[in-house]
């Protein structure tokens, strides 16, 4: 596939953490394509290592596989010192990792006198809601200890993943929500924190975009019917679908480029218009 470069990337050495899911592995492909240079960061090291074999065979070499678990400070370490010896810097951090999961989540999208008080809020046990909690927030907050600090010399960017979830409270992913409120706030915290250095920090918030974390939420067993819930997102939906991983990778390149040079501390909805539609 012939793609005209946006020399934006170009020549950037980008960690993602989580790279190998759903939504990083397109943003990835498409900023090899064009033309950076990116460390696939992922929990499950040999999915990292086969999705980096995957890329090489279109071409797209400049690539490098880690294993590393974003709520372990000294796995980012090692996994920074791996990056540093294979390009000598670091440009951009892409935090990716995370998502929803059933422990974190509730099966009763109201509660009445007739629902199970296991299926509500109530029962949601406190590790459930911690897993969750940590997975997104501490696994975006402990990614910039390790890597932003390389890019103190020179500066660079950072780009975080938020969620519709952030900007209003979602059924039944108590949880998820407040963990996607917090990055949202926490993007704006460090973007202003490290302003002086160079270094802008700005966030992405999808739509809803069918992952392997939100599938059974959105999809039936059969991959192909919108759930109840799924069909409930498409009408506040003005669009009147879900979101293309590539309907993130432009946003992506100019949110990590320096034609954003001046645009720090936002998050940007990229939704199909779900967080302007009221409904009416």
């Amino acid at each position: 596939m012939k793609v005209v470069k946006d020399k934006g990337v170009e020549g950037k050495v980008i960690v993602c953490t989580g790279a190998a899911g759903v939504l990083c592995s397109s943003m990835t492909e498409d900023l090899l394509r064009h033309g950076a240079k990116v460390a696939v960061l992922d929990l499950r090291g040999d999915v990292a290592k086969a999705f980096c074999a995957k890329l090489a065979k279109k071409g797209l070499k400049q690539t490098l596989a880690i294993e590393a678990n974003v709520l372990d400070k000294a796995s980012l370490e090692a996994a920074c010192k791996a990056v540093l010896k294979k390009w000598k810097r670091i440009d951009v951090l892409i935090n990716g990792a995370g998502g929803n999961h059933p422990k974190g989540t509730t099966p009763a999208e109201q509660m009445t006198k007739e629902t199970k008080l296991e299926d509500t809020f109530f029962g949601l046990t406190p590790e459930g809601f911690e897993f969750v909690n940590k997975l997104n927030l501490v696994g975006t907050i402990l990614p910039c200890q390790v890597f932003c600090k390389e890019m103190l010399k020179k500066g660079g960017a950072v780009l975080n993943f938020c969620s519709m979830a952030a900007y209003q409270p979602l059924t039944k992913v108590a949880a998820y929500g407040a963990a996607k409120a917090g990055i949202m706030n926490f993007t704006s915290f460090l973007a202003t924190h490290l302003a002086p250095m160079g270094i802008r920090v700005n966030a992405i918030a999808p739509g809803f975009f069918i992952t392997d974390q939100n599938r059974f939420l959105m999809m039936e067993k059969d991959g192909k019917t919108p759930t109840a819930r799924g069909n409930k997102v498409l009408a506040k939906t003005p669009m009147r679908k879900f979101g293309q991983p590539s309907d993130l990778h432009g946003a992506a390149r100019f949110l990590l480029s320096d034609d954003a040079s001046f645009v720090t501390g936002v998050t940007l909805p990229v939704d199909g218009g779900f967080v302007c539609y009221s409904g009416v």
